[in-house]
């Protein structure tokens, strides 16, 4: 059936013919539409039928699963189809395509899976990537998949990036100056509420008090945007039980949802009830909630962080950015005029950041790396990102995947590699369910792989804590045939069963005392050993530390292997982990396990000592003494550990400190001279060169007490630099009294000249430095030497201030001598002149 663009009445059909001409006469084009302007469902069938696709595909790619099933069903329905006939959907563990279809709405993943397949896409004229804005991994790597395809293999491949927020002009310089084509959208106004102040409530009772006032105030349904699971789950609860709401339908709607469940959201009810939509992100872009007017925005989201420090993604709740607000806001707009509640003050708002930073500079980036490897590119470089990829990331990415074994040491991927790209997991679990037909349970691996890419489905308890994940496989065990379609186990199940059809898994009885084992096969980092004296305490393989709660069932276990951490402090705390045993370990990791021979300070004996281990990245799994380690081997123990405590160790004297001084004030005055870097992280940072070479024959700290710091500094001065330095910088100023006084050069700008009055009776001027360039302060002493006065001025200070210092200290030192003319009086070092 062919389609009446404009009896749509969407405003996107008046720009469809520029489009088509815009993708004729370019490879890649933009197009940017506002919210409700009909992009997603009309731009496709008009570029189909417009024939200049010929007999060729479309493929359109959405972010998320809800959104592509959405989208298909409604362009479906425009062409008075059923969705898998002209218009069809690929989506994780669900599909609906037939020989005829022509346009496939798929997710990242699905486009990513075809590229590495099939590089020229044969078939295929025209990739859409759908509100791009969203900018998770998959999109940015199935664009550069796509671009290098377009440039390599297929001229003729057309590619159209499509969203309501974008960043156009970076966009299309990226590019190669692509065409951008705007549509204005259709947009009804949206009334937009702040609060007065910030709410010290909870976040789900703060919601459901605006919920139920705009219940009571206006007409529509609700749309509400919460973070996660959790929050929605107890904000319906806190609604079920409102007096102040009735006959209301309250629905959930996030990604773990069955299909059917969130349809139920998307779709009018079925007897007429007003909804309360209860959402995540998931609801912000390309979908059109039936009957919704109001809009109420926690104005937060949730998304995985990766920490470089710890290698581990954690989920963070952050403000959401003004584009995603915008979004959000415009969900009342989309069917009339709306109204929306934000959870913030309009000083906040004024605060938000305009875009949330894209996936790619903030994820963990292995499965990205591996595909990268599976395409052929080493080299991130070689392809086309808008924003390139963290080359620590990268690097951090490709160190998993070697100790996964999908790497070898050159960066190509291996056989095992190959097989790990081609399942729908992480590269972890994926690496765990191939690796586990050595041990006969791939059925095991195939749960555990499903648990834990979903949802946790056991609730947990701060009370009763239980991070053993053989406690979820007995629960799946138990329920292995419940048909509930919407319980997050049965979602479980479906995930296990479609990994066990894919790879032929014969379903066997599982042996859950194997589940460590397994896990260490995705974790290979996160293998915990507990510390010593601890029940609770663990040192993990990567290097980390983790702890497990006081009354949990695996507190004391010896080895455990980490599959959730919460990733914060020191020692994170272990939220899913499994025993695993030490001749386990033995066994199936012998290829990572090492031998050193380590020779170190130990800090509790005060010694050196030097060991062979056996280690399997962190962790010592054996250690034996050696007798009498290299003298070499001695000393740079001991060189470590001056380096680890910053110097302390060394036996500094004024002598040595005045020296470094000295020549740091020429390096800073003097140009006529080349002269070393003594500051304190040159020194460390180069101990071999000029301390190892005096540590031969010492074994212990005490022994260091014998150095001689000053002699050791100035053999790293040639003989001019060694005179140089004591006409330009000298350690000491001969005074009137006869004393040479020590100057003091700590500061490199203006060095210091502590002298007793008494001893500089006689001076007209404070002494020069450095060619005479650099007058130094004298700081003027009691005979007590307590500090009296600090002058740059000599002069001045015998004329103008003198007198009032003599009449203070002759009145507490009245046994010294106090001239009334200290320019023409002897000076001493003794309480009086000598009598000649």
């Amino acid at each position: 059936m062919t389609v009446d663009f404009t009896g749509t009445g969407l405003p996107v059909a008046s720009i469809l013919d520029e489009l088509g001409a815009a993708l004729m006469t370019s490879p890649s084009v933009i197009l940017e539409a506002a919210p409700g302007a009909g992009k997603t469902t009309l731009v496709p069938i008009f570029l189909l039928q417009s024939g200049m696709l010929r007999d060729q595909k479309i493929i359109m790619l959405e972010p998320r699963r809800l959104a592509a099933r959405a989208a298909a069903r409604r362009m479906a329905e425009l062409m008075g189809e059923d969705v898998g006939q002209t218009v069809g959907y690929r989506v994780r563990l669900e599909s609906k395509i037939s020989s005829a279809t022509r346009i496939e709405v798929v997710t990242e993943g699905i486009l990513t899976r075809r590229l590495q397949a099939d590089p020229e896409l044969a078939g295929v004229g025209l990739v859409i990537f759908d509100e791009f804005h969203e900018r998770n991994l998959q999109t940015d790597l199935g664009l550069a998949l796509a671009k290098q395809a377009q440039e390599v293999f297929r001229g003729d491949l057309k590619l159209l990036i499509m969203s309501a927020t974008l960043d156009s002009p970076r966009l299309s310089k990226a590019l190669d100056d692509a065409p951008v084509v705007r549509s204005t959208g259709r947009q009804y106004p949206v009334e937009t509420r702040f609060l007065d102040r910030p709410s010290a409530k909870r976040i789900e009772a703060s919601v459901a008090e605006v919920i139920e006032h705009a219940w009571q105030s206006e007409q529509g349904d609700i749309l509400v945007f919460l973070p996660g699971a959790g929050e929605i789950n107890r904000t319906q609860k806190l609604l079920e039980s409102s007096a102040g709401i009735s006959n209301a339908r309250v629905i959930p709607l996030y990604g773990n949802l069955p299909p059917q469940r969130q349809d139920q959201a998307i779709l009018p009810d079925p007897e007429g009830r007003r909804k309360i939509v209860l959402s995540t992100d998931i609801a912000e872009t390309s979908l059109t909630i039936e009957g919704v007017r109001i809009v109420v925005d926690a104005g937060l989201a949730r998304s995985p962080v990766f920490d470089p420090n710890s290698g581990m993604s954690a989920l963070l709740t952050r403000r959401v950015a003004r584009a995603s607000a915008n979004q959000r806001r415009g969900r009342a707009g989309r069917l009339g005029p709306g109204i929306c509640y934000r959870l913030w003050t309009a000083a906040e708002d004024r605060g938000l950041i305009e875009f949330a930073p894209p996936e790619i500079l903030t994820a963990d980036l292995s499965a990205l790396v591996l595909e990268l490897a599976n395409w052929g590119a080493q080299d991130v470089s070689e392809l086309f990102w808008l924003d390139a990829p963290p080359p620590g990331l990268v690097a951090q990415a490709k160190e998993l995947l070697q100790a996964l074994d999908a790497l070898d040491g050159a960066g190509k991927i291996t056989l095992i590699g190959k097989k790990i790209v081609k399942l729908p997991l992480h590269p972890r679990l994926a690496a765990m369910v191939l690796r586990a037909e050595e041990i006969g349970e791939q059925s095991l691996a195939a749960d555990i792989a499903a648990l834990l890419s979903e949802r946790d489905i056991l609730r947990r308890d701060p009370e009763f804590p239980d991070a053993d994940i053989r406690s979820r496989l007995d629960i799946l065990r138990r329920d292995r045939q419940r048909k509930d379609a919407n319980s997050s186990i049965y979602q479980v199940r479906r995930v296990s069963r479609d990994l066990t059809r894919r790879l032929d898994i014969r379903d066997r009885p599982r042996d859950t005392s194997k589940t460590g084992l397994l896990l260490a096969f995705a974790y290979p980092d996160r293998i915990g050993e507990l510390r010593d004296g601890s029940q609770t305490q663990y040192r993990l393989s990567g290097g980390r530390g983790a702890r497990i709660s006081e009354n949990d069932r695996l507190r004391g276990e010896p080895y455990l292997v980490v599959a959730e951490l919460d990733g914060k402090g020191r020692d994170a705390r272990v939220d899913l982990a499994a025993p695993i045993t030490a001749p386990e370990i033995e066994e199936y990791f012998t290829d990572h396990i090492v031998s050193v021979r380590r020779v170190f300070w130990d800090e509790n004996k005060e010694r050196v000592l030097a060991v062979t281990e056996r280690k399997l990245g962190a962790l010592v799994l054996e250690s034996r003494r050696i007798d009498n380690p290299s003298p070499e081997e001695i000393s740079t123990a001991l060189l470590d550990v001056i380096r680890r405590k910053e110097l302390q160790p060394l036996p500094w004297d004024p002598a040595s400190r005045g020296l470094i001084d000295r020549v740091n004030f020429a390096r800073k005055h003097d140009d006529t001279e080349r002269w070393p870097d003594y500051s304190d992280a040159t020194l460390l940072a180069s101990l071999e060169d000029w301390l190892l070479p005096y540590l031969a024959g010492m074994s212990s700290l005490a022994g260091l007490q014998k150095l001689n710091l000053a002699d050791i500094l100035k053999r790293g001065l040639d003989w001019n630099q060694l005179s140089r330095l004591n006409e330009f910088a000298p350690e000491s100023i001969a005074v009137p009294s006869g004393s040479h006084i020590r100057i003091e050069y700590s500061n490199a700008e203006t060095p210091v000249l502590a002298v007793r009055l008494q001893e500089i009776f006689g001076m007209k001027d404070v002494p020069k430095l450095a060619d005479g360039r650099v007058s130094v302060s004298v700081h003027l002493l009691s005979p007590a030497r307590r500090p009296v006065q600090i002058t740059q001025d000599l002069a001045s200070f015998w004329q103008n201030t003198y007198a009032d210092v003599k009449k203070d200290l002759k009145g507490r030192y009245p046994k010294h001598y106090w001239p009334d003319d200290p320019l023409q009086a002897e000076a001493t070092a003794r309480v009086k002149p000598r009598k000649r």
